[in-house]
């Protein structure tokens, strides 16, 4: 870690505690985030503006739950983990007592902070987790942080509102810097400057952070090829660069147009569905549609492209490649603070197989790899299973983001202000709470349950983007048609292509950290959960009451 030693002594020599902020806010600069996390985006109140973000965070496990569950797994990770940071300080060069009263300093300061943090199914909450403020309203939260020297020193200057999400953590950062030393500070500070930049330092460093993240939390017994890991770090540095290299070789003007189309076949039947509603009311109706078509739609890639001309990277050191390009992504995000929103811009690449509805911009961004079978030319996948995962699990799932639990309280002009009549905003809730039931029966992992609440907005999500993608190819020839084709009709392949979406295999260990960490349910439950809520897979695998899979008709959940 020779790179890092100019910050390893910035820490270890500073003289007071002012002195040690300010190298934490370089900390955040560089790429590290000790205390807590801060992020550049855009106003959830006002959209057409960026604002500096502060949030609970400065921790070294994944969540807060796992310095307080006693789950068998939990226990047994809060057992590795102090082990692992003495390990880590031991490779930094501190002796091996000196190294165990460390690691015990650094499990002590991130669990007076996980205790003050949120629960994943709290942070869902976009009203409660606004909080507008001037510098001098966060300095009534956490004083001894003098946040304008603190935000200076971070090169973050002429800030006249922040967003702090949880209040009471900072209230809480505030005890912990006044109630512990310098010294053990310094420590914190080591250890996450240490654990950010681990896998870049390589060697024993790499080994070990691996040893404790990918054997022990997740079961992953070796590390993939190194060219793999290198691609992936190439991915998030330079992954615009990358992307136009893919759209050259993997997404032809013929492959953006049927997508194009395929988008706006499934706006098409999320109006005809919403017309359609039952149990909401037309004022509603007409702010739901207004939204809708209000939505931008991104299919492929980007309009522009990041320019990386002043983007350093050199043969010298992986590492201060590393370094440089979280300075060059720091000072990218650091420049939107004083510009206007540029609603052009993707926050993904596109080949990267995912995609994301931002309510801030009202908008899907469906990249180009989501549509792709890897080896099959996309003139050959027929329109059933295109529909199920590309129509169903990616531009319906990412749509009804717009109006899920948390999307729906944004406006069509991406601020955070309610649209809803008292008595439709009831009905919603007591509708999504039946699929929050529904997911917190099932079993992801030994006797670890999905987390029904913080899941709800993606099962929401699953749910309409199915029924979405399901509406869209019954108006296909290849629906009408009814032939079957291997063996399976029209309809079932249909399911079969929603399936698709998530084919993969989980490790136990994987499983269980997903309770905790993600707002989705685990991949097979993705593809069994919604279906049981549609008569459609009934009749098309002649599901009958008995089955493993038949849901009675009075508890299937029905929203959009």
């Amino acid at each position: 870690m020779s790179e890092l030693q100019p910050e390893f002594a910035k820490i270890t020599e500073a003289k007071d505690l002012q002195s040690l902020l300010a190298e934490v806010a370089h900390l955040h600069y560089i790429g590290a985030g000790p205390l807590f996390s801060m992020f550049i985006f855009q106003d959830e109140k006002n959209s057409d503006r960026n604002v500096l973000h502060l949030h609970q965070g400065g921790l070294g496990l994944p969540s807060r739950d796992y310095y307080f569950d006693t789950d068998e797994r939990s226990k047994k990770i809060r057992g590795e983990y102090v082990p692992h940071v003495t390990r880590m300080f031991e490779l930094l060069g501190d002796d091996s007592t000196r190294a165990k009263a460390e690691a015990a300093t650094v499990m002590a300061i991130e669990t007076e902070l996980a205790k003050a943090s949120r629960k994943l199914a709290a942070l869902r909450d976009p009203q409660a987790n606004y909080h507008a403020m001037t510098l001098e309203g966060v300095a009534r939260l956490a004083p001894t942080i003098h946040w304008k020297d603190f935000l200076a020193a971070g090169r973050m200057t002429g800030l006249d509102t922040v967003i702090v999400g949880q209040p009471e953590f900072f209230q809480q950062l505030e005890r912990s810097l006044k109630g512990r030393s310098l010294d053990e500070w310094k420590t914190y500070c080591r250890w996450h400057l240490a654990t950010a930049y681990a896998t870049e330092a390589g060697g024993s460093y790499d080994a070990e952070h691996f040893h404790f993240f990918g054997t022990i939390m997740n079961g992953t017994a070796e590390q993939r090829a190194r060219w793999k890991r290198m691609l992936d770090q190439e991915e998030g540095y330079l992954g615009d660069a990358l992307g136009q290299l893919y759209v050259q070789q993997y997404f032809s003007p013929q492959a953006k147009a049927r997508y194009e189309k395929l988008t706006d076949d499934v706006f098409d039947a999320f109006r005809a569905r919403i017309r359609n509603l039952d149990w909401m009311s037309a004022p509603t109706k007409q702010r739901a549609l207004k939204k809708l078509d209000a939505v931008t739609k991104k299919v492929g890639y980007p309009v522009k492209w990041k320019d990386y001309a002043n983007y350093q990277v050199k043969r010298d050191s992986f590492l201060g490649n590393a370094i440089r390009g979280n300075e060059w992504q720091s000072d990218y995000y650091i420049a939107k603070l004083h510009k206007p929103v540029d609603r052009t811009e993707w926050e993904m690449t596109p080949q990267t197989y995912n995609a994301y509805y931002n309510p801030s911009n009202n908008e899907i961004v469906l990249p180009a790899a989501a549509f792709i079978l890897p080896g099959i030319p996309d003139s050959l996948v027929d329109d059933a299973l295109v529909y199920g995962y590309a129509a169903g699990s990616t531009i319906g799932h990412e749509i009804t983001h717009g109006f899920d639990d948390e999307g729906r309280q944004f406006d069509e002009k991406g601020n955070l202000k309610s649209w809803w009549t008292p008595a439709d905003e009831k009905e919603f809730k007591q509708r999504a709470q039946r699929i929050v039931a529904q997911y917190n029966g099932y079993v992801a992992v030994d006797t670890l349950h999905v987390n029904g609440e913080a899941t709800q907005g993606e099962n929401i999500a699953d749910l309409g983007g199915i029924q979405l993608g399901w509406d869209a190819f019954t108006k296909t020839d290849e629906y009408k048609q009814g032939k079957t084709l291997g063996g399976y009709t029209p309809a079932q392949r249909y399911f079969i292509g929603w399936a698709l979406s998530w084919m993969n295999q989980l490790r136990p260990e994987n499983l269980a950290m997903r309770v905790k960490t993600d707002v989705h349910a685990p991949s097979f439950l993705r593809v069994i959960g919604p279906v049981t809520n549609m008569p459609e897979f009934y009749g098309a695998y002649g599901v009958k009451p008995g089955d493993p899979m038949y849901r009675a008709d009075d508890v299937r959940v029905k929203i959009w």
